[in-house]
């Protein structure tokens, strides 16, 4: 498994965002929830943050029903551990409302306070006045209801290929000493096809993830509340221009098309060298992507294949993202003991982001005198 973190210093305070999505996560608890909170703690003594905010998405996993009574025994460790013993303030809300298709989008905001953080209210959206925030409180089930967060599932016809889509975001916004920001958690939708996302440049995946995104811009700064700062992170589902990305790996390569004999549809791709005794380079199928050479996906943070991600553009001048200093965080392996290998299902990408709006850039104050200026900017947080 493999999550995004950005430690930066912003409204005088040092502030941690973490994001991750926790798919894999329950289906193997006793394993990966051991490790995955060794190197959380790590993570939180490394940096002694401030304000943490931790968006997971997926959250419970594929199977959320079976897995209920992990999702709280994961919750009840992570409020209680000695680790975050400093931590005396706390927010957690859970869409645990997996029987409504309507509203269910898996989502799971975590929020923790330093106990040395002074005077931090949270918005109630309801009011429409802050509140101060104190002690620790767990929101789960219906969260439309809850006031304190404004929860949204995008609408089916978004993406009509999936019968049960729970793609969607949550909204809080919180005040530090004057310095107002919202926090979204979100998580937008996946390629369903890798033959289809490579038939057009860009794909029309990228196209549906475009208007996913610009309705929630749209809706966190419209005019019902006051314009603030926002950070915008969770699971973009951004992925590489396949068609580009393609043509350039297999540039010097020859294409077997081969087609199901019932319908004639596409089923698979073969790109072959043209000489080297016609190696194959790739295969390439609705949830088959296997290149031969893994390397160029890991090779320097995967850095010559940054100019095939190229949703963020689209919005550019409503973002902001620091620099990318981590190879493409999807998809690794399921296997826990391969931890930083990909898997051959899809082409690995940046999915996981942490974006801002270009105000709350301005609050992201560097310190000339930082002795780790490293930390200012998305990392890669493996866990084995």
């Amino acid at each position: 498994m493999a999550g995004a973190i950005m430690p930066l210093y912003c409204c005088k305070n040092t502030f941690l965002s973490l994001l991750i999505n926790f798919c894999l996560f329950f289906f193997q608890p006793e394993n990966l929830q051991k490790n995955w909170l060794r190197e959380f703690y790590q993570v939180v003594h490394a940096h002694k943050p401030h304000f943490m905010a931790l968006h997971c998405q997926e959250f419970g996993g594929k199977n959320y029903e079976a897995s209920m009574s992990h999702v709280d025994k994961f919750v009840k460790e992570l409020l209680s551990s000695d680790a975050m013993k400093d931590y005396n303030r706390a927010r957690v809300y859970l869409d645990e409302n997996y029987k409504s298709q309507e509203h269910f989008t898996a989502l799971g905001s975590f929020y923790f306070l330093h106990e040395s953080l002074k005077n931090i209210y949270q918005f109630d959206f309801k009011a429409k006045k802050y509140k101060k925030v104190t002690g620790k409180e767990i929101y789960s089930d219906t969260l439309e209801s809850t006031p304190m967060l404004e929860k949204e599932k995008f609408p089916q016809d978004y993406f009509p290929e999936c019968k049960w889509s729970r793609k969607g975001f949550i909204r809080t916004r919180w005040c530090i000493t004057d310095c107002a920001f919202d926090l979204v958690n979100i998580h937008l939708f996946h390629d369903a096809s890798n033959l289809i996302a490579w038939e057009t440049s860009p794909s029309v995946y990228s196209g549906i993830r475009h208007k996913a995104l610009g309705y929630v811009l749209d809706r966190i700064i419209d005019q019902r509340f006051e314009k603030v700062s926002y950070f915008v992170f969770g699971d973009f589902n951004f992925r590489l221009d396949a068609k580009a990305v393609v043509e350039t790996l297999c540039a010097k390569a020859t294409m077997q098309t081969i087609r199901a004999a019932d319908t004639n549809e596409v089923v698979k791709l073969i790109f072959r060298e043209s000489d080297n005794d016609r190696k194959v380079m790739l295969q390439l199928e609705k949830k088959l992507f296997d290149y031969f050479n893994q390397d160029v996906f890991r090779d320097n943070n995967g850095t010559a294949l940054l100019e095939f991600d190229r949703e963020l553009s689209v919005f550019k001048d409503r973002l902001y993202e620091l620099d990318i200093s981590f190879p493409p965080s999807y998809p690794y392996s399921e296997d826990s003991s391969q931890g930083k290998q990909y898997m051959n299902t899809r082409c690995p990408a940046w999915c996981d982001r942490i974006l801002m709006s270009h105000s709350a850039k301005e609050l992201i104050l560097k310190v000339s005198t930082d002795p780790h200026p490293q930390q200012v900017g998305s990392q890669l947080w493996y866990t084995n």
